[in-house]
């Protein structure tokens, strides 16, 4: 029995006997696994981080924060009128760009000084549909330039829109339909030129992404169970993308977000499954966590291509697992999951998850993947919110009129400030907005900032998520952050791009104040 299925034995017998996520988390804490010393000799060392929330930020005297559980708005800041304005902590709003809202969860897109904002809904009353296209040479004053509503994939991109540096192409797939297209973006980020707009037979595309080199697209499909393909797009030649045979997962592997090694050859799957894996028809009903597979195949450009699987990690106290960031630190290979649904996905939503002291919202493991064959969870990063201890604290909140339950506080996603020994992650934690952590010490991952944009009531917002889900413009006392963020330049010029459904686009910074007593996060070093 490898060291994997050790755990997972050791997490059943414990929750069998415990019944409690408690318990488990006791487990794993005597189970973490990190660092190689010089003789590359492993050592066991226990991360507080896997059976307690990270620590709070400090936050300055000045700022608007949250009162509640770390992470939570609670009842009364919502019903007071408090969380109309945005809650910050050490870092502080430098510009934005709302326009009609942003409906895909992971819409924005960035290159050079532009981002791309998905509006999905293809509403009758947007003035502008499909991606918006924003020019933030002036972070205090980003302003729309285009609009890019001439193919399927740009009207409906869901999570499929990805950006490519070295490259200069952006890159957007269908929701629930076949449509591909491919822009150039080098020459000016501002006006996208369309290059390619092809079909993809038979796709009903949710998530894509682009390997490192920018040669080869993978699409995950709407629907993630046993069965579901993957489809496979070669864009040696932006203006003539090929369609490369799809690959048809039997048993584990399906992605629902797909990231990659440096050299493309390894895909760091997000397989989506869902507590105690009772069937949710959208992503089928296998195991929640981190599929590693080979992809060498679709990276040389063989014939008759295979995916393998190289090996597994699962856990069952979360419910949708959608990314695995990669990163490295110190010589060491990591990825950072992120789970969009938590115990609350299950049957019974959020009253269920607590009676069976699963963690309520999702949260990010971070992953030691250097033995690819072994990878160990070294660290999660919880807030208040994710701790089973405090799921029934929540039971009662209120959800915003037209929704069906509380606000959520699932993290959709993190990302570095760099991929090689990142300082900093920024995590999209839904209503629990932006939050900053400090993983400069990846087994002591801290809490040092977060950004939660207020709520804006009953304004109509046609691209919206929320105002979409709320038709036709109830009172919104929160807002949903779930997309990547980008960073941007360096020491004390450090921006943080983030895009919220009501807020839209928002150029955050640090304070003063923070960046005069952290000057380790600040530094030029890279």
């Amino acid at each position: 029995m490898n060291q994997n299925q050790q755990q997972h034995e050791v997490r059943k017998a414990v929750w069998r006997l415990a019944g409690g996520g408690v318990a488990l988390g006791l487990a794993l804490f005597s189970l973490s696994v990190v660092a190689d010393d010089d003789h590359g000799e492993r050592h066991r060392r226990p991360s507080p981080s896997l059976s307690a929330p990270v620590p709070k930020a400090h936050c300055g005297a000045r700022d608007h924060t949250e009162g509640g559980l770390q992470g939570q708005t609670t009842p009364l800041e919502r019903s007071s009128g408090d969380s109309r304005k945005a809650y910050n902590c050490n870092v502080e709003l430098v510009g934005q760009f709302q326009g009609e809202g942003n409906y895909s969860q992971d819409g924005p897109a960035y290159y050079r000084n532009c981002a791309y904002i998905a509006t999905d809904n293809v509403n009758a009353q947007q003035v502008h549909q499909g991606v918006v296209v924003v020019d933030v040479s002036d972070p205090k004053h980003p302003k729309p330039t285009a609009y890019l509503n001439d193919t399927a994939a740009m009207l409906t991109p869901h999570e499929t829109l990805r950006a490519h540096a070295g490259r200069g192409i952006l890159v957007a797939a269908q929701y629930n339909g076949p449509g591909f297209a491919v822009y150039d973006i080098s020459k000016d980020c501002r006006h996208p030129v369309l290059k390619a707009n092809i079909n993809l037979p038979g796709s009903i595309g949710h998530m894509g992404n682009l390997t490192p080199d920018g040669l080869t697209y993978y699409l995950g499909q709407n629907f993630e169970g046993v069965g579901s393909p993957v489809y496979i797009v070669d864009l040696t030649d932006p203006a003539n993308p090929k369609q490369l045979p799809s690959w048809v997962y039997q048993g584990n592997g399906r992605p629902h977000g797909e990231w990659f090694s440096p050299d493309g050859t390894r895909m760091y799957a997000g397989q989506a499954g869902q507590y105690g894996n009772v069937g949710n028809t959208a992503f089928g009903t296998g195991p929640d966590g981190l599929v590693i597979e080979d992809v060498s195949d679709y990276q040389l450009r063989r014939s008759n291509p295979q995916i393998r699987i190289i090996s597994t990690l699962f856990w069952d106290d979360q419910g949708t697992v959608e990314e695995q960031r990669p990163i490295t630190q110190n010589g060491r290979r990591y990825v950072v999951s992120s789970d969009e649904s938590g115990g609350a996905g299950g049957v019974g939503g959020l009253a269920a998850a607590c009676a069976r002291g699963a963690a309520a919202w999702g949260y990010p493991n971070i992953i030691d993947i250097t033995d690819e064959k072994n990878p160990v969870i070294v660290a999660k990063i919880r807030l208040e919110v994710n701790m089973p201890a405090n799921c029934s604290k929540m039971l009662n909140d209120p959800p915003d009129v037209g929704e069906a339950s509380a606000p959520a506080y699932n993290n959709e996603r993190c990302e570095p400030d760099r991929i090689d020994n990142p300082r900093m992650l920024a995590c999209a934690f839904q209503y629990g907005g932006l939050r900053i952590i400090d993983v400069s010490d990846l087994l002591h991952p801290k809490e040092i900032a977060y950004y939660k944009p207020g709520g804006v009531g009953a304004q109509v917002l046609p691209g919206s998520l929320l105002w979409n889900a709320n038709s036709p413009a109830p009172v919104r006392t929160v807002d949903r952050l779930a997309g990547y963020a980008h960073w941007v330049g360096h020491g004390k010029n450090r921006e943080i791009w983030t895009v919220s459904s009501d807020n839209g686009l928002q150029i955050l910074r640090f304070s003063d104040a923070f960046q005069r007593a952290n000057k380790d996060l600040f530094d030029d070093d890279d």
